[in-house]
């Protein structure tokens, strides 16, 4: 697994499981906006933070009532296909040929995706799985996968010249080296 920063404007997304990711979406002229996106357990109980709770899974987690989930929506459609999560099975030894597949499903179903993106340009999305491996299941792959995109966008964003440019140094990435500003007029 990929673990480590992305960085973008002046917050840093951790790809690790459970722990929030944070990334700037504009800057320079337009109005900052900051996209919250976590990943949590089903059987935690509900917290304050979590916002809009999302169920990311194909079948329903084994002895959860409606109600005791707290789930705003259940997005069968963005969870990995039957006929992966059955091969994966939940076995480590799978895990980097079941992220390369299933990254090939999000890319063949984009649209299903646009909720989820919705939602989080709105405020703090919790991605729910049942999965007991925190760091090996499909809700991991599908936060990094989210957060991608939305880095993809800045990336674009700032080659069309809509954002100020930055780079991060390959040997330290916590150092950055930005464009100079244009005077103010």
């Amino acid at each position: 697994m990929r673990e480590g920063l992305l960085r973008e404007g002046r917050h840093f997304a951790t790809l690790a499981p459970n722990i929030v990711v944070k990334v700037a979406l504009s800057e320079v002229g337009l109005e900052a906006i900051d996209a919250m996106l976590r990943i949590k357990r089903t059987y935690g109980l509900p917290a304050h933070g979590d916002d809009r709770r999302i169920l990311v899974e194909r079948l329903w987690p084994r002895g959860m009532r409606k109600e005791a989930l707290g789930a705003d929506a259940w997005m069968k459609e963005v969870a990995p296909s039957t006929e992966l999560r059955k091969w994966f099975d939940h076995r480590v030894e799978r895990w980097e040929k079941f992220r390369q597949r299933y990254r090939e499903e999000l890319e063949a179903n984009q649209s299903a995706l646009r909720p989820i993106l919705d939602a989080e340009e709105r405020g703090t999305v919790t991605l729910l799985y049942s999965a007991h491996d925190v760091l090996h299941n499909g809700a991991v792959v599908l936060r990094d996968y989210l957060v991608e995109q939305r880095c993809g966008h800045l990336r674009r964003g700032k080659q069309a010249g809509h954002l100020r440019s930055s780079t991060t140094s390959a040997k330290n990435p916590s150092t950055t080296k930005r464009a100079p500003r244009r005077p103010s007029r």
